[in-house]
Order: C-alpha cells, then sequence, then structure tokens
C-alpha cells in the first residue's frame, strides 16, 4: 500500500509539476526547456522504479512479487514512452508518430524480455475465449469511455488523427503486454479461483500500473486527463480476465486450447480497453490548447477537465458494473449476441453524438505560405502634408502590394485549389494560407516561390461559447489616474484638444460597441468592423481585452485619452491564442477597410484606413509566428504613413524579453508599463532586441488602468496592453491639433521622445547585468507627457 501510494503521488506531482513548468516558461516568453520531461521521466523510473524493484524481488508472495514487477516494467514504460516529448509541441503529428512507434517498440522488448509462466491461467481454468464476448465487453467499455471525448473535445486534422489513433492501438497493446496472463494469475487464487480477490486486488495493482502509462502517453498537458480516467479501467480488466476464465458451463475439462483461448481473450480485451481509453485525450485534444494561456474562461481547459470529470464517472461506472455483472462467483457472462448488439450502439452513439451536440469534422492546423518576393514599395512620392498625402500613399502601396501579390501567387493559389486546400491569399505579407500537415508542408517548402512555410495555428472549436467577461469595478467620476499622470485632461481642459477627426483602429479580441463609453465613438459605415473568427457584423467582445483598450485610446467619461476620436475595430483574438493568418486579417483590413464580405484585394478602401492603430498583441512561436513573418506588414504600414503603436509585452522583468512580433520591429512605437509612482512595471517587457533598435520605446501607465469592459461594466487591468492604447490616444490628440502631421510618422516619433518624463527603472535585482544593456531598454524614451506633446505638435 505504501509503495502503491508513492507511486501515484511521486508520478501524479512530476507530470502537474512538468506542465506547469512549461506553462512558467510559456507565461515568461521564455523557450520550452527540451530535456524537461526526458529527466523528469528519468526521475520517476527511479523514484517509483527502485521500490518496485524491491517488491519484485523481495517478498515471499507471489502476489506481491508480480505486483513489483509490473510497476518496475510501467515505470520503465513510462520513461521510454517521454522521451518522446522532445518533439516540440507544434509538431503534434510527430510527437503522435514517435509515440506510436515508442509504445510498440516497448511492447515488443518487454514481451521478448518477460519471463513467461508455465502456466497461461489459474489451474482449472476451462474458458472457451473463442466463443466468450469477453473483447466485446472491453470495445463497449472503450466506447463509453470515448463518449465524453465525442462530445466535448474536437478531432484535428485527418493525418493527426489517424495517428493518434495507431499510437492509442500502440498503448493498448503495450498495456496488454505489461499486464498479461501471468500477471493476473498472481491475484486468481482459490480452486476455483476467488473472483473478488482477482478484481480488488488485482484491479487495484493494475490501476497504478495504467497511471504510470497513461502518464507517458500524449504531449505536456493532454497526459493529464488520462491520469485520471485510466487507473480505474484496472478494475474492469480484472473483472473481464475473471470473465475469461470462469470454468465452461458445460463442466468441460480444462485443456491448454481453452487456456490459450482465455489469454489471448484476455489480451485482447486490454488492448481494446485501453487503446480506446487512449484515444479521447489523443485525438480530441490539441495539447497547446492544455494552456493557462486559455485559463480563466470556459475555454479548452475548462472543457478538457469537464470531459476528464465525466470519463472517470464513466470510468467509474464501467468498473463496477463489470465487477457486480462479471467477477460474482455466480455471475453468467452475456452471451455474444448481447455483447456485440451492446458495442454495436455504443458505436452509434459516439458516432451520433460527435456529429450531433459534439464538434463534427477535422480541425487540424494551417500553414502559412511565405512567399519570396515581396513588394517593392521604395520610391514612394512623398504627397501633400497631412491627411491627402496620407491617403495618396496609403492608395499606392494598397496597389503595389495587391499587384505583387497576385502575380506572384497565380500558379500556386490555382495548384492548391485544384489539390482543394482552401488557400487564403494574402498581400500585406505576400503569402497565402492553406489546410495541410506535415506532407503539404514538405511539398510547400520545396517549391522555388516560397521562402518558408509556417504553422498557421487553429483552436479546436468548443462545446458553447467562452461567456463574456464583465466588469464589476464602479464607473469613473472624473479623470482617471493615469489619464491625470499623462496630461490628457490638461490637454482638454487648456488646449481644446480631445482627438476630433481622427479614427483610432483597434486589432484586439473585439469591441462592445454598446458600452456607453464607446458607443458614440463608432465610426460606423460597412467598412468599420471586421470580425474573421466568428464573423459577427456589429462590434462585439466575448473577452473583454479589446474593450477595455478602446476604452483606454479613446473612451468617453474619464478613460480616454482621446474621447472625441473615432474608432473602428477587427477581431484577431477572439480566444486567447491566435495565429500569423488571423493577424494579418486584421492589419490588412485597418490599411485597406473594406465591406462586410467583401474581398480584401478588390474591394479594399485605403482612403478610409485610420490614422493610428492599437495593437496590445503578440505574436509567439506556440502561435506559429517566427521573429520576421509580420515584418513586411509593419513596413507597408509605416510607407503608407500609418501610427502603428504595440504592446512591449508582459514577460518582464527578463532581459530580451521584447521578442514577439511586432514589437521588437523598428517601424513600431513599442511601449511599455508605469505603475502611478512612475516606475517601471515588473511585468513589463523589455531589450535589447536583437539586431534591433532600443526598445521599449516609450512607456505609458499600465498598473490598475480603469476602463471599460463588455456589457457596459467596468474593470482595472495591469499590463502593457493596457499602456499601448494610452499612447495611441496620445498620437490621436497630436494630430488633431495639428492635422498637418498625420502621417508624418517620424516627426511624431521625435516628438513623443523628446516629450517624454523620466520613468524609474527596475531590474531583476542589483547585478548591473540585470540593466539590459542600459536604461533606454528598460525605460525607453520615458513616460509620454500628452501635455507636451500636444504642445510641440502645434509649434
Amino acid at each position: 500500500m505504501l509503495a502503491g501510494g508513492w507511486t501515484v503521488a511521486v508520478t501524479v506531482a512530476t507530470q502537474a509539476g512538468g506542465w506547469l513548468t512549461d506553462q512558467v516558461l510559456l507565461g515568461f516568453g521564455r523557450d520550452r526547456v527540451g530535456w524537461l520531461w526526458p529527466v523528469l521521466g528519468l526521475a520517476t523510473v527511479v523514484l517509483v522504479g527502485t521500490p518496485a524493484l524491491l517488491l519484485a524481488l523481495l517478498p515471499r508472495s507471489a502476489a506481491v512479487r508480480a505486483t513489483g514487477r509490473a510497476w518496475l516494467a510501467a515505470a520503465l514504460a513510462l520513461g521510454v514512452l517521454t522521451l518522446a516529448r522532445v518533439v516540440p509541441p507544434v509538431h503534434h503529428e510527430a510527437y503522435l508518430a514517435a509515440l506510436a512507434g515508442t509504445a510498440a517498440l516497448t511492447a515488443v522488448v518487454l514481451r521478448w524480455s518477460a519471463r513467461r509462466s508455465a502456466s497461461a491461467g489459474p489451474a482449472g481454468s476451462g474458458a472457451r475465449a473463442a466463443t466468450r464476448p469477453v473483447p466485446l465487453l472491453a470495445v463497449a467499455a472503450g466506447l463509453a469511455l470515448l463518449l465524453p471525448w465525442a462530445w466535448l473535445g474536437a478531432l484535428g486534422g485527418l493525418l493527426e488523427t489517424a495517428l493518434a489513433v495507431l499510437a492509442a492501438a500502440a498503448l493498448g497493446v503495450l498495456a496488454a503486454t505489461l499486464l498479461d496472463a501471468p500477471f493476473w494469475s498472481r491475484f486468481a487464487v482459490g480452486q476455483p479461483p476467488r473472483p473478488a480477490r482477482l478484481v480488488l486486488v488485482g484491479g487495484l495493482v493494475a490501476g497504478v500500473a495504467l497511471l504510470l502509462l497513461a502518464a507517458g502517453a500524449g504531449q505536456s498537458g493532454a497526459q493529464l486527463p488520462a491520469l485520471l480516467t485510466l487507473p480505474p479501467v484496472g478494475f474492469a480488466l480484472a473483472a473481464l480476465w475473471a470473465a475469461a476464465w470462469r470454468p465452461a458451463a458445460d463442466g468441460a475439462a480444462h485443456t491448454p486450447d481453452r487456456a490459450t483461448d482465455a489469454v489471448h481473450a484476455g489480451r485482447a480485451a486490454t488492448g481494446w480497453l485501453v487503446g480506446l481509453a487512449m484515444l479521447g485525450p489523443l485525438a480530441f485534444t490539441d495539447p497547446e490548447e492544455i494552456t493557462l494561456l486559455l485559463v480563466g474562461t470556459r475555454d479548452v481547459p475548462f472543457w478538457v477537465a469537464a470531459t476528464a470529470g465525466a470519463g472517470l464517472a464513466v470510468a467509474a461506472v464501467v468498473a463496477i458494473g463489470y465487477a457486480v455483472l462479471l467477477a460474482r462467483r455466480t455471475a453468467r457472462t452475456p452471451n455474444r449476441r448481447v455483447a456485440a448488439l451492446t458495442a454495436v450502439v455504443l458505436l452509434i452513439a459516439v458516432g451520433v453524438v460527435d456529429l450531433g451536440p459534439g464538434q463534427p469534422g477535422l480541425h487540424g492546423e494551417r500553414l502559412l505560405v511565405v512567399l519570396r518576393e515581396q513588394a517593392d514599395l521604395t520610391g514612394l512620392p512623398a504627397g501633400a502634408p497631412g491627411r491627402a498625402g496620407r491617403d495618396a500613399r496609403a492608395a499606392e502601396v494598397y496597389r503595389r502590394l495587391v499587384t505583387t501579390a497576385d502575380r506572384s501567387q497565380a500558379d500556386l493559389r490555382r495548384e492548391l485549389s485544384r489539390l482543394r486546400l482552401d488557400p487564403v491569399p494574402y498581400y500585406l505579407v505576400n503569402a497565402v494560407e492553406v489546410d495541410g500537415g506535415p506532407a503539404v508542408r514538405a511539398w510547400l517548402a520545396r517549391r522555388p516561390e516560397v521562402a518558408r512555410v509556417l504553422v498557421s495555428q487553429r483552436l479546436r472549436p468548443l462545446p458553447a461559447p467562452a461567456g463574456q467577461n464583465r466588469g464589476t469595478a464602479a464607473a469613473p467620476t472624473g479623470p482617471e489616474w493615469n489619464i491625470r499622470q499623462l496630461g490628457a485632461d490638461r490637454v482638454w481642459s487648456q488646449l481644446g484638444v480631445t482627438g476630433a477627426g481622427m479614427v483610432v483602429g483597434s486589432s484586439d479580441s473585439g469591441v462592445d460597441g454598446a458600452h456607453p463609453a464607446l458607443r458614440a465613438g463608432f465610426r460606423g459605415g460597412d467598412d468599420s468592423w471586421y470580425d474573421p473568427w466568428d464573423g459577427t457584423r456589429t462590434p462585439t467582445d466575448q473577452g473583454g481585452h479589446g474593450t477595455h483598450t478602446v476604452g483606454s485610446a479613446v473612451g468617453r467619461g474619464g478613460i480616454g485619452v482621446a474621447p472625441d476620436a473615432q474608432w473602428v475595430g477587427c477581431v484577431n483574438l477572439d480566444r486567447n491564442l491566435g495565429s500569423p493568418g488571423h493577424y494579418l486579417d486584421c492589419l490588412q483590413f485597418m490599411l485597406a477597410p473594406f465591406p462586410a464580405g467583401g474581398d480584401p484585394f478588390t474591394d479594399g478602401r485605403p482612403e478610409r484606413a485610420p490614422q493610428v492603430l492599437t495593437n496590445s498583441w503578440g505574436c509567439p512561436p506556440i502561435e506559429g509566428c517566427d521573429r520576421n513573418v509580420l515584418r513586411p506588414a509593419t513596413a507597408a504600414l509605416d510607407a503608407a504613413g500609418i501610427f502603428v503603436v504595440a504592446a512591449a509585452g508582459n514577460t518582464g522583468p527578463w532581459c530580451a524579453s521584447i521578442d514577439d512580433p511586432p514589437a521588437p520591429y523598428p517601424d513600431v512605437l513599442t511601449v511599455g508599463a508605469v505603475d502611478a509612482q512612475r516606475r517601471v512595471a515588473e511585468f513589463s517587457s523589455r531589450g535589447p532586441v536583437r539586431g534591433g533598435p532600443a526598445k521599449p520605446d516609450v512607456l505609458a501607465p499600465g498598473v490598475g488602468v480603469l476602463s471599460a469592459m463588455p456589457g457596459g461594466g467596468y474593470a482595472k487591468l495591469d499590463g502593457t496592453s493596457m499602456a499601448t492604447p494610452q499612447v495611441a490616444g496620445v498620437v490621436a490628440l497630436m494630430w488633431s491639433a495639428n492635422p498637418a502631421l498625420v502621417g508624418d510618422l517620424a516627426r511624431t516619433r521625435q516628438i513623443l521622445r523628446d516629450t517624454a518624463t523620466p520613468a524609474v527603472p527596475t531590474y531583476r535585482s542589483s547585478n548591473p547585468a540585470d540593466a539590459c544593456g542600459g536604461p533606454a531598454n528598460v525605460t525607453g524614451a520615458g513616460q509620454v507627457d500628452a501635455y507636451a506633446a500636444v504642445q510641440a505638435a502645434q509649434r
């Protein structure tokens, strides 16, 4: 008992701890540690295998020695299986292939090296496995365990799903090897064997072994639900083995053939039941989505937890039901027809649930194919100062981008359409997004016009909307502290500038267009709102992040820096994991807005582009971005005279943590965060930027910022996300005060830097090495001063 409790505690602690370590590193913007899981696997082998080895060698009891051997073999299998986790999570197909091969090879090695018992079953057994329904009952139980996943989960792509089936099958074979007849026979004692002891003791020991097996199966995160749902299967397996070994009803004598049939039936039952139980978490989840980034709303982690809870309940019911049905001395095994009918009914139920209340279809990742040729935007005419000149430049940039994309993508798009890969072209970055897995990616990468192929992540659908985040803070009664700290309230009262005539574009989770602080500021028309996630036609927001940021830029009632500026919006992050494709969708819309249902290539209206863009997001590798994928996009917006403001990120206080596009780019004004004492916030990301200028450029208040939330509420939030829209609002004030400055990005940036006020840098420690190469990589030019900036713009 002590060894079993120790095994469970060590296994759960290492698996949960490893996943949490991955999530903490992700949250701080650090690279995943590739050696973490092999080391944890080795530690588990040592910590669990040592007492298991002692159990296998020292006790006199055959059952205790069998327990030790089973746990030792399962621990070794866990150590081998975790080696597959060196494959990055973004390459899920490669991981599943590695898992399938590793599990199959481990099963072969264990079967070859195991010491076979002289007897295939307990003495006196006379089963007729060929006529018994034991494997069918195992299939029925496995399908019952699969039901919650079919209802609440969602499949990935075709290859991903096929490889998940292979991996689950290999794990079933491995389980059948670990828990073979010699193991069960040590618990089937007595004449005839006592099935209660087999189920209660053997099932408990098998459950611990299955826990170890589950811990090694699935990428980081995907193994966690299996830790709950697979161990109870041990009791059901014990009941099935009891049924396989039950003496024949006709009283026929025991023969070797009949014993062999019983062993085959038991193995098949183990393989089917464990394989189907593991298919759920392997096929119906994407491990990258089981992340703390999606915790806090009813997103994937919530539904995975709900599915695991439902699976645990089903497993408990199956274990109890099979124990009562099959493991009593007087039990009668259901005939083959009843077992077959039950399995067929449950198979149909899985299909109906998946196609009905579930999320039917395949939901694989997409690929972003970046072409070698990008548009030449040199030699643009200077044009007239102000709005007219900006609009002319934007129109010329749009024309060149579209012309280049149409010409250079033509052959590729025809081929992709012929193959029915659903190509979606982009022009802001000359790229095409398509369906496809590793094989398509390899084919595309070999084409001469292709520079590189990135994974464009797509979150799998949810069984129900995630729900709307609403604020609980009281509405403001005047200008908030951050507005006063920037001096924006003095700009309104003393300079008479409120941002009128300017338009701020928001790419974020959305905007609640009905919020009292935002309703009057929406520009309106058929080209001021775009939702590539859900296709909504009016401004909406579920997460609340976008409503909060737009409120800080242009909200009324004391929360926004430029309360008389207008806004337009685009949803690039409806849930808290995006993709390069969705980020490009919105950036294209900001360069050349188009009506609902329009074609970005032919229906764009660059003259309707907002003057200033606020971008409180970054695209890390987990979403599919590399460092330079969005660089042509921000360069094109810069050439068009559109001012791009972006959040530095919240991965401080580490140096060189401004790393996720678009924050590191030189043509983006990158904003860090300060608190009410003008101290750089601990979380605010810092430079230096590899091969780029000092970052952040400037700072703004980002701690405890009150702004709008969906449903008419308010909330105080922290982050460089909160600081960024305030700087966008300051630019709107500057350009409203001096329309001739519109589109003059260099002069505007210089004014913001020259008029910024000092901020107090904060470091990880007092060590000079933590200075990040100098204060400029922590504080930038300092905190933006709206009043001084607007005064300078007017001169």
